[in-house]
């Protein structure tokens, strides 16, 4: 199933590089496709992110409450996710999705000529920042160096933009899980065909686009929904009812 797989991108990335006559365009047309494919997906995830901003409290509470009882707390939890309309598979499902593509470009690019560039700038989609710093040093391999920099930087900005809506506390551990997945990024493109690292930065920069010109509406008009859902739902009060005593009987 895999090598089916990678045989058929080998084949996509052939047919839109004798379309736009570059591979390394190729690549990002391919990226674009994926993208406008997962909008819907990102549309839902969105919104289910959004509406789970504001349910933090309640299950902030519901564990609070339920520490004592695993079985409980999960049931009011399940309750909470039904009432906002949340699954939790729905948030990580894009990323999910891109996985396998992102992946099978590692072996696309031993199939593909060593000498396929990006118009230049890349001159060896297949080589890695580390091939060609030990190639050409790291003057002359300092585009590649600054791809791999900005996929760093495109792992940081939309981890910043979902600290908009957090709090003080959640967002600082934000940014600084941010940071640190950051420079893992720069650490893990360093030794990755520069063709993946195309294929990233390109999905990442739409992605920013999309969060910021987008997504706000999308989270705004989640959360309006979720604020509503909140204001109609029914409070439930547990009621405790003590167990009467059995009088006692007078003898006769």
């Amino acid at each position: 199933m895999w090598e089916w797989f990678v045989n058929f991108l080998t084949n996509v990335l052939a047919a839109l590089q004798g379309w736009t006559g570059d591979w390394g365009l190729a690549i990002i047309v391919l990226t674009f496709i994926i993208r406008i494919l997962l909008t819907p997906l990102m549309a839902k995830s969105t919104a289910s992110t959004a509406r789970m901003s504001l349910a933090q409290p309640k299950l902030q509470e519901i564990q609070e409450r339920y520490a004592d009882d695993p079985q409980r707390m999960g049931e009011e939890t399940r309750k909470v996710y039904a009432q906002m309309n949340f699954n939790p598979i729905m948030g990580c499902l894009p990323m999910f999705l891109q996985m396998p593509i992102f992946f099978a470009l590692f072996t696309v690019m031993k199939q593909v000529p060593a000498d396929a560039c990006f118009f230049n700038i890349l001159p060896s989609l297949p080589s890695s920042v580390r091939d060609m710093v030990a190639s050409s040093g790291f003057g002359g391999a300092i585009v590649y160096i600054l791809f791999d920099l900005l996929f760093g930087v495109l792992t940081f900005i939309p981890m910043l933009f979902n600290t908009q809506a957090q709090s003080n506390e959640n967002r600082s551990q934000t940014i600084m899980m941010g940071g640190v997945m950051a420079v893992m990024m720069v650490w893990f493109g360093w030794s990755v065909p520069s063709a993946v690292l195309l294929y990233y930065n390109t999905s990442a920069i739409w992605q920013v686009i999309q969060q910021r010109f987008i997504t706000s509406r999308v989270m705004k008009q989640a959360r309006e929904e979720a604020e509503a859902r909140l204001i109609d739902a029914p409070v439930e009060v547990d009621v405790v009812r003590r167990e009467r005593k059995k009088r006692p009987r007078k003898k006769d």
